[in-house]
């Protein structure tokens, strides 16, 4: 009996003020092409179950393009596989904050009518036989695979007791949320209280827990497992690249698992674009010449060129004043050629020394900033990630004299 997890395809996600010639945002059509990709996968796998653990979009009204770009792909897997059933779970992005607002996903459970008009076309879209969770858990049960399916989108951790059914030979999880431990730098008090206990998802009787919402495939326990996301859709991409990079992963995927043998593949599925983050340069001494010459010579190494990419370069203890003096104009034209460039500036380290005590490392502008956007109250509907990285972003800019869209490392 063999499942396959995916999870956080975020459609509808826009970065960088690139368009298609068709007027999509260019990284919105890198998602789109990526969960096309995962549906071709699906369909060659061919499983009993297919598992989708939330983030389906990226927001919680996303736009008609994305609405019918979704329900199309879904339509063409349940066409290709009518005996596979398909669970989706609501992840924190699909979530209503409003309790009065509809789910998203429950249009992919009872379709479209003509009326709805989701395209330019206006076409009457059918109900698909997709079992969605979004408000509250669902156990759903096949009886044809002896299976139970506990279906739990994004709730706040102890609302929902996540216990198996001994009724069934087969138990499966499927969940949205941070478990205890997983994440890296999950040790505030504050998000500690929103963890999903280790204890909860390793209790005995489950035969897979497939986790949705941290972007990175990750094994939590031999049956427990993140799949992590198809694209790089997080605000801190670098951050996956580095972690993949540990892990030795190929990239992004899918999980395949037998329940009867617990036999386990990871499928990686092509990237739709290259996301790269190049080796540091050491600016410490380096005159704004150097600099520029180091710049060249690191976009120079990428064996396939810059033109499309994704891509980051830092520049460590590079002073404020040699910062302005860069060349520029160069670094719009390696704007230009990539889908994005970013060059991530980063200022010596301050040291203080005191008249008592050993010496101390004075906090950065940016860290001082980084942890009053943590420390302070958000309001709702608000990420506090994506508040943190915009900004850090107006931040670097602020600190050259250059305009903010010939800075390397905005969007625009």
């Amino acid at each position: 009996m063999r499942i396959v997890h995916l999870s956080d395809l975020h459609l509808g996600f826009r970065q960088f003020q690139r368009q298609t010639p068709a007027g999509i945002n260019q990284r919105e059509a890198d998602v789109a092409l990526a969960f096309a990709r995962a549906i071709d996968k699906l369909i060659a796998l061919a499983p009993d179950v297919i598992l989708i653990g939330g983030d389906v979009f990226h927001t919680v009204r996303p736009t008609n393009t994305a609405i019918l770009h979704a329900f199309r792909q879904f339509a063409r897997l349940v066409d290709a596989l009518p005996d596979t059933q398909i669970v989706v779970i609501a992840g924190n992005h699909d979530m209503p904050r409003s309790t009065e607002t509809i789910c998203i996903l429950r249009l992919f459970e009872q379709g479209f009518t003509a009326r709805a008009r989701p395209g330019a076309s206006g076409e009457a879209l059918p109900a698909l036989p997709i079992h969605v969770a979004d408000r509250e858990a669902r156990r759903i049960h096949f009886p044809h695979l002896d299976l139970s399916v506990l279906a739990v989108p994004d709730l706040p951790p102890g609302t929902v007791e996540l216990a198996p059914d001994p009724a069934v030979k087969y138990n499966v999880l499927l969940l949205h949320g941070e478990v205890q431990g997983a994440l890296p730098h999950a040790d505030g008090a504050d998000r500690a209280a929103l963890q999903i206990p280790l204890t909860d998802v390793t209790r005995v009787g489950w035969d897979y827990v497939a986790l949705g919402h941290y972007h990175v495939y990750k094994r939590i326990a031999d049956h427990v497992y993140y799949s992590g996301s198809l694209e790089y859709t997080s605000t801190n991409p670098w951050g996956e690249l580095a972690e993949e990079k540990a892990a030795k992963l190929p990239g992004k995927g899918m999980i395949e698992r037998d329940l009867a043998t617990g036999k386990q593949t990871f499928h990686p599925l092509p990237p739709s674009r290259a996301v790269l983050d190049l080796t540091p340069i050491e600016g410490r001494g380096m005159s704004a010449a150097d600099i520029d010459a180091a710049i060249q010579a690191a976009i120079a190494r990428i064996a396939t060129g810059i033109d499309g990419k994704i891509v980051r370069l830092v520049a460590k203890n590079v002073p404020r004043h040699i910062a302005r003096d860069l060349d520029h104009k160069a670094l719009r034209d390696l704007q230009k050629r990539a889908l994005h460039f970013h060059l991530d500036m980063r200022r010596p380290e301050m040291v203080r020394r005191e008249s008592s005590g050993a010496p101390g490392r004075r906090p950065s502008l940016a860290e001082t900033l980084r942890d009053a956007l943590h420390a302070r109250v958000v309001s709702a509907g608000v990420e506090r990630d994506a508040l943190v990285a915009l900004g850090l972003r107006y931040l670097d800019a602020a600190e050259l004299s250059e305009p903010t869209r010939d800075f390397p490392g905005t969007d625009g």
